[in-house]
């Protein structure tokens, strides 16, 4: 990681330490504490930063901002995990079962709200537009969730369902980080705009990579439980797929276990796994997930202001974000 990009990480690494949510009672704002000392990329504030250094130089100006959004990134992960029943969050026990759902469901509900607090920190010419717009994405964030769940009791997921799906749950996210950060700079509406694109294209190819990671990645470097979406029939790209073009015995063999109620998880894993290999289904993901990449970085080649090197550390960022998690 080049030296911008280590500074700023530090910097945001600094401030989230000396973010003061609260200390009594303990139970609601320990956890708190607990899943922001976690780890993770930080990858939206450094998206927020980056967004803004292509126009701006002094990205410290925007440092609070950067940081609702980590904030509000954390409150949907820690809601996410009570609904999903993951035992894992970053390779760490889930705040749920560290604590409890109902302890976990209030911690969130504050980490929201303080979101919105460092949010106040824009400066009044630019705060009802970023104010409207994290609104929207937060919303967004919320459908996606729902429809996803709406999906665990549907069979006839289409792909491109799934794909408007993870744009909401995840991607919307990543694209209003880098937009917020090109309007704090000044940018005008069209730049600002592809930024956006920019990010929602990335975010996809993000959560199509997750989908592949989760069945095929080692466990020690993921940091999840591997093959948790076949255990619990979540209805990934790879499902979708595998599901589309299962014939005959292997369709049988697939329906036998998304319809079993007791089995032992590692045997469910392999098979549907053995499964997802004979169809090809894992290179199907894969080849969705480099068109979004291209179509994301088709978008960040389009800026027509900015620094043309900063435009280049953002897509070297990207770069090495993909290449990283492969």
């Amino acid at each position: 990681m080049e030296h911008f990009l280590k500074e700023k990480l530090n910097l945001l690494e600094k401030e989230i330490h000396k973010l003061q949510f609260g200390k009594e009672p303990a139970e609601l704002y320990d956890p708190i504490k607990y899943i922001l000392s976690l780890g993770g990329k930080k990858m939206r504030p450094l998206l927020t930063l980056l967004g803004y250094s292509i126009f701006k130089d002094d990205v410290e100006a925007v440092v609070k901002p950067a940081l609702a959004v980590e904030v509000f990134h954390n409150f949907t992960l820690m809601h996410d995990d009570i609904m999903d029943k993951a035992p894992l969050r970053r390779g760490k026990a889930t705040v749920h079962e560290r604590w409890s759902e109902n302890v976990a469901i209030l911690s969130g509900d504050v980490m929201l709200v303080k979101a919105y607090d460092l949010l106040l920190d824009v400066e009044p010419a630019h705060l009802r537009t970023i104010l409207q717009k994290f609104n929207q994405c937060a919303a967004e964030v919320c459908e996606g969730q729902q429809i996803d769940m709406n999906f665990e009791s549907r069979n006839g997921v289409s792909d491109s369902e799934y794909i408007d799906m993870i744009r909401l749950k995840t991607a919307v996210l990543l694209g209003f980080s880098l937009e917020m950060g090109a309007i704090l700079a000044g940018a005008d509406a069209r730049d600002s705009r592809r930024l956006y694109d920019f990010g929602v294209h990335l975010g996809i190819g993000f959560q199509l990579m997750d989908d592949i990671l989760d069945v095929y990645a080692n466990k020690e470097k993921f940091g999840k439980q591997v093959g948790g979406d076949i255990i619990s029939n979540k209805k990934t790209f790879l499902l979708i797929k595998a599901r589309e073009k299962a014939s005959g015995k292997d369709a049988k063999e697939l329906k036998k276990w998304l319809e079993a109620k007791t089995f032992n998880n590692s045997e469910k894993v392999d098979a549907i796994t053995a499964i997802y290999n004979k169809l090809s289904v894992r290179k199907e993901a894969e080849d969705k997930m480099n068109a979004y990449y291209e179509l994301a970085f088709k978008k960040l080649d389009e800026i027509e202001g900015g620094n043309l090197e900063s435009i280049d550390r953002l897509k070297n960022f990207a770069k090495q974000l993909i290449q990283r998690e492969k």
